[in-house]
């Protein structure tokens, strides 16, 4: 019988007759004859409150203890669909992450997945059991509690798919799939019926919510079919898979948005070879991913250096750098919190040009300046003032069409 593996978000869940409807959800798949993997969020806002009762404990709280407490939230949820599922004469078991056997290196607050034990759940499976799984959560070969990071449940969704070999791994969310931009934001944004891997990993990474990157990347590099729904619709949502010759090849997919990243200049850097190594193995040392980096033409032996992190990432940012400054014998360095990233991405960039000066067209016909920019074969990225990232976004949706039904590439 095949392995279907439901993932549910918090939005989902967030009151009890949420978690019923959810329920009756569950259950009509499984009449449809499939073995059901279920993995569930927790309730509402629930990481949040705990987050700010952390907070309000301690400015720095260890981050193990925030794992364990954080890991909470989820077992709430699970018992509560176990339960709903039950009353509804279905057999149904709920099992935390350590319980599931997912096991993880021990970075808390973002650890990663090193394996999952699948024998727990096939066991509850063959007893025709629906196994409900708490997401965001494993455990380290030393029994401690981990977290997988916002968006973590997602996941732990596609790794349980790609583990168990399921013929799908749907992911319900409050938004009926993924869209040419945030429909919030743009209220003539079209919904795609299917993206590549590829596209949905550059969306991921630079500020779509739909889907946390790594989820994205399990998907890709094991071969899980994707598919984003609505938890309060019957809409068939969007697919996401492989690229092939029988998809649509839009030559831009989406318009994104980012405004959780902060921009850091180093000025009078001396410019001179391993600087920048210097500079950036500091940061990879203390676990601080980057993403954005421009060095400017040096004037005088000495340059600028500028590039983006994670506004949760900037406190420690601001030490190891101010650091590397003194170590460097550079004069400063700033931090400028108010920016977004708008980004544009799509598969036919690769072969049809002017994409970026139209971009740049339409972000100058708003007056809007442009402090940074990179790019990839598929995708465009600009860093802009925050305050005017809606403005952005309608524009470059509105240069490129994207609300038409149709914007394909020619073939």
């Amino acid at each position: 019988m095949p392995i279907i593996v439901q993932k549910y978000g918090g939005s989902s869940v967030a009151d009890t007759e949420k978690i019923k409807n959810v329920a009756k959800r569950v259950v009509k798949t499984k009449e449809k004859g499939y073995q059901m993997v279920v993995v569930v969020s927790a309730i509402g806002d629930t990481t949040d409150h705990l987050l700010k009762m952390a907070y309000e404990i301690s400015p720095s709280p260890p981050e193990r203890e925030l794992d364990m407490l954080l890991a909470t939230g989820e077992q709430v949820s699970i018992s509560l669909l176990s339960m709903a599922i039950q009353s509804l004469g279905y057999g149904a078991i709920s099992l935390t992450g350590p319980q599931v056997g997912i096991l993880t290196d021990a970075s808390y607050t973002r650890a990663k997945i090193i394996d999952i034990k699948s024998s727990r759940i096939l066991e509850e499976l063959k007893k025709g059991n629906i196994v409900i799984i708490a997401g965001f959560q494993g455990v380290t070969v030393d029994n401690d509690i981990t977290t997988l990071g916002r968006g973590g449940s997602d996941t732990t969704a596609v790794a349980l798919a790609a583990k168990l070999g399921a013929e799908v791994c749907e992911i319900y969310t409050d938004v009926e799939g993924v869209f040419t931009a945030d429909p919030r934001i743009v209220p003539n944004a079209r919904l795609l019926p299917a993206i590549s891997y590829d596209e949905m990993l550059e969306m991921a990474a630079t500020g779509a919510k739909v889907l946390q990157l790594r989820s994205v990347e399990y998907g890709k590099n094991y071969g899980v079919k994707i598919r984003v729904r609505s938890s309060f619709t019957e809409s068939e949502g969007t697919l996401v898979m492989e690229e092939s010759e029988m998809m649509e090849k839009p030559v831009i997919s989406g318009v994104t948005f980012d405004v959780g990243e902060a921009k850091i200049t180093i000025r009078d850097v001396p410019d001179r070879p391993g600087i920048a190594a210097k500079v950036f193995r500091s940061l990879a040392d203390a676990n601080i991913n980057v993403d954005m980096i421009i060095q400017n033409i040096s004037e005088k032996g000495l340059t600028d250096i500028s590039f983006t992190v994670s506004k949760g990432d900037l406190k420690k940012t601001k030490e190891v750098i101010e650091q590397v400054v003194n170590e460097l014998g550079a004069r400063t360095f700033e931090a400028d919190e108010n920016i977004a990233k708008v980004s544009l991405v799509g598969a036919g960039m690769k072969t049809h040009p002017g994409v970026a000066a139209d971009m740049f067209a339409a972000l100058a016909e708003k007056k809007i300046n442009i402090e940074m920019i990179s790019t990839s074969s598929i995708k465009i990225s600009c860093v802009i003032k925050a305050e005017r990232v809606n403005e952005a976004i309608q524009a470059i949706h509105d240069k490129f069409n994207l609300a038409k039904d149709k914007i394909l590439e020619e073939r």
